[in-house]
């Protein structure tokens, strides 16, 4: 496959936003606090899962973060985020880096920085019932899809099939939703959709399932930080690709149930080779770069 190594513009952005000045994420302050503070996903299987000890969210994403802190010789705080947050935790300073299921936007990349090598690719799901006759994104046209506040499959599922979108707080009130009527289609990330419908709570969905296996704007998921803090990042981007090319990202997936073909086990075989994507400024060009 043709491999083409882009360099995202907005990742050496020498201005932080301005008014966030004391939430200094440079690796020197981390290193003074003893403390890597990281948002993530609050339990949404199988990213994060609850701990029924301690009552926190663990797992995946909390496995990623751990590696990152114990790199630099700090402790790790996780923060729970969720779609209306996550963005605001970051920007206020309540977290160092978002390591969260946040695929690469335009509008998020003009706002916040981002390693550039991906983690996953992630695109959107829509459960539906499976008497809604729905069985193409197509189909949605003039019905509800109900979305996180602040998703960014909100955009084309109002541009390009003519939903009628709802946001709600997050995936289980989502889900509630299409059970109770309110929306026809509950629309988030393919691989906890696909948990929702195959995991131990499949039975309650026997009358629901996907309506279309195309992933709605597959986009790469990346690490994110504020604008400005480039020492961070670049620690953050030289950690992802040893998680790619040692195989720790692939072998977390696996002990999570991270779905991993549609990017981590070949994004893991092509980093053998000293091969890595990279999220550009236009995804259109990072979507041509792995065209076989």
């Amino acid at each position: 496959m043709k491999r083409v190594f882009l360099l995202a513009p907005f990742v050496c952005a020498a201005l932080a936003v301005a008014g966030y000045a004391h939430a200094d994420a440079t690796l020197d302050k981390i290193k003074q606090r003893g403390k890597l503070s990281v948002g993530i996903d609050g339990p949404s299987p199988p990213f994060g899962l609850l701990d029924t000890m301690t009552g926190n969210a663990g797992g995946y994403q909390t496995e990623l973060a751990a590696d990152l802190a114990k790199r630099l010789g700090v402790e790790l705080e996780t923060v729970p985020v969720t779609a209306s947050t996550r963005v605001q935790f970051l920007q206020a300073g309540k977290v160092d880096l978002l390591v969260a299921n946040i695929q690469w936007t335009q509008e998020r990349g003009e706002i916040l920085s981002f390693a550039p090598t991906p983690y996953d690719l992630v695109g959107g799901a829509a459960v539906v019932s499976k008497a809604s006759g729905i069985k193409r994104w197509e189909d949605l046209r003039g019905k509800v899809a109900c979305v996180s506040q602040g998703s960014n499959f909100a955009r084309p599922l109002a541009e390009n099939y003519g939903a009628i979108v709802k946001g709600l707080r997050g995936i289980p009130e989502s889900l509630l939703a299409l059970k109770g009527g309110t929306c026809a289609a509950s629309v988030h990330i393919q691989p906890a959709l696909y948990h929702t419908l195959n995991g131990p709570s499949a039975a309650e969905w026997k009358d629901f399932t996907l309506a279309s296996e195309d992933q709605l704007i597959p986009s790469p998921t990346v690490v994110w930080t504020r604008r400005g803090e480039k020492d961070t990042l670049a620690f953050v981007d030289r950690t992802i690709r040893d998680w790619h090319r040692s195989g720790l990202l692939l072998a977390t997936a696996r002990k999570y149930g991270v779905p991993e073909g549609a990017y981590i086990k070949s994004a893991n075989a092509r980093a053998q080779q000293g091969k890595f994507d990279v999220a550009p400024g236009d995804f259109a060009v990072f979507a041509e770069s792995r065209k076989p």
